[in-house]
């Protein structure tokens, strides 16, 4: 999905870049922005939707007990390791094709036909984003996904040595991927801000823009996760006798 998305987008931002400003710049950021909104909110979303299912399917083989759930959330944790090894397989691939299609362009290009960095009459470079469009999109993707996987596993894990939050009941256990799943929404009325509240008419806007991303979100999401804390986790528990209350 992010590979497809990143060559469409790339040629759209392209052409929307030629329009005189303001529409110029306000058409190519959206049209980049929007493009890499695709790739964040389906990565967590499939990751998310993938990791509650997997749980569902594995819960009945488990017990409702405090050790038969910690067995069952370090049984889950393998969902992070494939995360990870799918991001390694995906970077060293992507890696590796990308610099041996670049060295080969530029030995070709540059040296014998002295041809610039980049030129279309130069074959090598389809090679050479194609490497970068494996290396960039789909290992940074899977990185991502994996250590979403593990760090939601991770928090899921030592939830279930709380024997407060045991007994709390499923919804309190499953505080992490509740978290994440109003992220989204949070993230989605967030990114309106940057593409329309306040669009992008010049080159001195992008950087205004994605801080007013990292602003918005925290000022959105931290009530939003004081509500979930109050509703879904108990007054008081202990994780390894450290005593915490939301």
């Amino acid at each position: 999905i992010g590979m497809r998305v990143a060559v469409f987008s790339n040629a759209r931002c392209t052409v929307g870049a030629c329009a005189p400003a303001p529409h110029g710049w306000t058409h190519s950021f959206n049209t980049a922005f929007r493009a890499g909104g695709v790739m964040g909110f389906s990565l967590t979303g499939v990751a998310l939707l993938s990791l509650y299912a997997l749980i569902l399917g594995l819960r009945p083989l488990f017990g409702s007990e405090q050790t038969d759930l910690m067995h069952l959330f370090e049984c889950i944790a393998g969902f992070g390791l494939g995360g990870s090894s799918i991001a390694m397989f995906g970077r060293v691939g992507g890696g590796i094709y990308t610099k041996a299609a670049d060295v080969g362009a530029d030995l070709a290009g540059k040296v014998v036909e002295n041809l610039p960095e980049d030129d279309p009459h130069n074959p090598g470079t389809i090679a050479d984003n194609v490497g970068d469009n494996v290396g960039d999109v789909a290992g940074m993707g899977s990185d991502l996904f994996g250590s979403f996987g593990e760090a939601s596993c991770a928090a899921m894990l030592v939830g279930a040595s709380s024997p407060g939050l045991v007994a709390a009941g499923w919804a309190a256990l499953m505080f992490p991927l509740t978290i994440s799943g109003a992220g989204i929404v949070v993230c989605l009325v967030t990114s309106f801000f940057a593409t329309n509240f306040c669009p992008v008419t010049r080159e001195a806007h992008i950087e205004g823009a994605l801080k007013l991303q990292l602003f918005v979100s925290a000022l959105l999401m931290t009530p939003v996760v004081w509500w979930l804390s109050s509703s879904f986790l108990p007054t008081s528990f202990a994780v390894s006798g450290a005593c915490a209350t939301p």
